[in-house]
């Protein structure tokens, strides 16, 4: 099996390309601007034995999708991971105050860069009657977040993509779902005192935030053959059933 992962050199990007390769999966992970650390991510699966590679893609230059997707081979399985974050930082400005190049800018990345990919995997997975893409959203995109409108409204909108991909290909072995991130503990920087850390885990069920390797392992689950038929929804972590959804 041979699975892409955009965004794949820190985070939950990287956490789920390593997941992919400990069961055997050949991995081949994107970056923007991490070539390095995309580097020492395919260094660490291929010292454990494994297969991976990196490629450069960069969602708001869309001339770089098609390209990658090329020279990385056929896909079986694609995880939409990569993103762009924006500028606005929670609670900074007024919705009325964000600049429409800013909307332009995260709909550009994150919503058609993510449609263009998708249609660069899908004619090999119709051929080959097998196919599994996750896109990976966040919780902010459906409880909201003050500020990082265009950031949210941008998530949400890979839900309704999952939902017409998985009832178009369904019929060709395809199953798409959305794993809807809350608050994730990852190896990124985060502007998220450890007080507010701790008091959204406490509002969790099983009192603590997931982790990037609790994120890629329902990632994997969902973007495997082990997932029979599970397609067209929004999965959610643990750190989004207590209305925590802060995505970092």
């Amino acid at each position: 099996m041979h699975v892409l992962v955009t965004g794949g050199s820190s985070g939950i990007g990287a956490a789920t390309a390593l997941a992919y390769a400990k069961t055997g999966a050949r991995v081949t992970i994107t970056y923007n601007s991490g070539a390095d650390r995309a580097a020492e991510i395919v260094k660490r699966i291929e010292a454990e034995g494994g297969e991976a590679a990196a490629v450069h893609l960069d969602l708001e230059d869309h001339t770089t999708i098609a390209p990658a997707v090329a020279q990385a081979g056929p896909v079986d399985a694609l995880v939409a991971n990569a993103v762009r974050w924006g500028t606005i930082m929670p609670n900074s400005i007024p919705f009325e105050e964000v600049p429409a190049t800013e909307w332009t800018a995260a709909l550009h990345a994150n919503v058609v860069g993510n449609a263009l990919l998708a249609q660069a995997v899908l004619p090999g997975m119709r051929r080959r009657k097998f196919g599994r893409i996750v896109f990976v959203s966040s919780g902010a995109a459906e409880e909201g977040l003050p500020g990082p409108g265009p950031y949210g409204t941008a998530k949400m909108a890979l839900h309704g993509m999952a939902r017409a991909l998985a009832w178009e290909s369904g019929r060709d072995g395809i199953l798409v779902n959305v794993a809807v991130a809350g608050l994730t503990v990852t190896d990124v920087a985060r502007p998220v005192s450890q007080q507010v850390l701790d008091e959204i885990a406490a509002r969790t069920p099983s009192r603590r935030l997931s982790t990037a390797d609790d994120l890629a392992a329902l990632i994997v689950f969902l973007g495997s053959a082990a997932n029979r038929n599970v397609t067209g929804e929004f999965v959610r972590d643990g750190s989004n059933a207590g209305r925590s959804s802060h995505a970092v």
